[in-house]
This record gives C-alpha cells, structure tokens and sequence, in this order.
C-alpha cells in the first residue's frame, strides 16, 4: 500500500476537478448503479497516470457533452474499493490506470492502461470526448 502523503496529491489532482473520491466498496456500488452517466477513474501512481491519463480526464471534461457523475478509486491505496470497481469492469482485466464510462450502471466505454501508456493526454481526452458524445 502506498503511503498517504504520496497519494493524497494525485487524488486531489482529481477531486480538486469535481470527482468523488470513492474508498469502500458500498461507494463504489453505489457511485456505479446511478441514472445517467458515470465516468469512473482508477487512479494510480505511475508516470502513465501522471503524464496522460489525469490530464486527460481533467481536459476531456472541457467539452459541452461530460458524464452527469465523476468517481475515482486509487489503484494500491483504497483495496477495497479498487477490488469491487474491478468487479464492475469485468470482462477486463485489472488495469491502472483505466477509465470508464458507465451509463445506467452499464459499462459502455473503457480505456485500459495500454490504451494510455504513449499516448499524450490530449489523445486521452479525444477519446473520452468521443464517448461522451456517443452516450451523455
């Protein structure tokens, strides 16, 4: 588990945004199951996450079309809360970072680490921007 005093920023770059910080799985199922759309984040603390997957999230909400929801879970911090989003994400395997977008409570758009990794955060956002328009 990492220590707090290096995760607390990374989730601040995303609560600081409007982002729910989920940390138990009754959040998570709870955050999940809402009408409308929700855009769910597995953070984590690699360079990916750092470079291109936060920035591009953050960037990908500046168009008109955004979900009605945003949450987020931390990859190696919030165990519990990770393990039961991972649930909600199957048939994927466990990936961090990752983002979803659920709508419904129905996975409809996923973005997998190897999605992420190489690429810079506006091609991040263009995708997620892409979904948006399809279901928000």
């Amino acid at each position: 588990m990492y220590p707090p005093d290096l995760v607390m920023p990374m989730k601040a770059e995303l609560t600081n945004n409007g982002f729910e910080d989920l940390t138990t799985a009754e959040a998570v199922n709870e955050a999940l199951k809402q009408k409308g759309t929700t855009l769910l984040m597995v953070n984590s603390v690699c360079g990916c996450a750092a470079g291109a997957a936060r920035p591009g999230v953050v960037y990908s909400l500046t168009g008109d079309k955004k979900p009605d929801h945003l949450v987020t879970v931390f990859a190696g911090f919030d165990m519990e809360a990770v393990a039961e989003a991972r649930r909600h994400l199957a048939p994927f395997p466990p990936s961090s970072p990752c983002v979803a977008l659920f709508k419904d409570g129905e996975l409809v758009h996923m973005l997998e680490r190897h999605h992420i990794e190489g690429n810079p955060a506006g091609a991040i956002a263009a995708n997620l921007q892409a979904a948006y328009d399809e279901y928000c």
